[in-house]
């Protein structure tokens, strides 16, 4: 059987849901929908965003309105839904959800953008460090795991279009690249690249210099997955045709 999730930094679950969210989901019909940067607080929740034919829908929310914020619909109810990881000062900002499946424990995550000052830096430097520990800690308890979202970063040269130029802007900082360099050597696999290799498959564009149409991007949505489920892993897309929000959807086909 095949089982499919979906990822996709909306830039707003409101203004997305009127720019054809749910008619891509109707269409593609993943089995579980991850949203990041939903832009929502619970009591702005609509029937309409919140009940969706074949679905159940979870979210995680920020104290500070109209930031961040994290969702997911899900056609199979997990076993267990977690708000964070257990660190205030990260799960006060919505920025995840994992779902228990079972088989394997989903991290649905918003991580933090490190661009707007050095201290907004120094706290997703924080947040990486403290999620590669909580994800060594699952591992030893023998959890497996699929992580997912927007990670803010590109990790390789070739996950951008030009490296040379951003090699001191926060994306693609040297201290970034490395912890993804480590959360790989953690034993995770970035899906997408055991299907393509190649260069110019980017997930977000800039919006105000017409970047998208010129495919001047950065690839800094994945799919990352335990070791232990390479095996199941049948296909990772990129879904750059996607239009409604500065990033496009990413998706993972695995066999279950």
């Amino acid at each position: 059987m095949k089982f499919k999730l979906a990822s996709w930094n909306v830039n707003g679950l409101r203004a997305i849901a009127k720019k054809g969210l749910f008619e891509w989901i109707d269409k593609e019909q993943p089995d579980v929908a991850c949203l990041q940067e939903t832009k929502i607080g619970q009591e702005q929740l609509t029937k309409e965003l919140m009940e969706r034919k074949g679905y159940l829908s979870y979210f995680s929310h920020a104290e500070k309105k109209g930031y961040s914020g994290v969702g997911i619909y899900t056609r199979e109810k997990p076993k267990e839904v977690l708000n964070g990881f257990g660190i205030k000062k990260f799960d006060s900002e919505g920025r995840t959800i994992i779902a228990d499946y079972g088989d394997f424990l989903l991290a649905n995550i918003y991580f933090p953008n490190g661009k707007a000052s050095p201290e907004r830096l120094a706290y997703k430097l924080e947040f990486y460090e403290e999620f590669l520990k909580f994800s060594k800690r699952l591992k030893k308890e023998g959890k497996r795991l699929i992580v997912c979202g927007d990670f803010n970063t590109a990790h390789k040269e070739i996950d951008l279009a030009h490296p040379k130029q951003n090699h001191t802007t926060s994306g693609f900082l040297p201290q970034e690249r490395d912890w993804m360099d480590r959360f790989q050597k953690a034993g995770h696999l970035d899906t997408f690249r055991i299907y393509n290799q190649g260069a110019e498959n980017y997930t977000w564009w800039h919006m105000m210099t017409n970047a998208r149409q010129r495919n001047v991007g950065w690839r800094i949505d994945y799919f990352f997955i335990s070791n232990e489920l390479e095996k199941l892993a049948e296909h990772a897309t990129i879904e750059a045709a996607i239009l409604g929000s500065d990033h496009c959807p990413v998706t993972l086909t695995l066999k279950v």
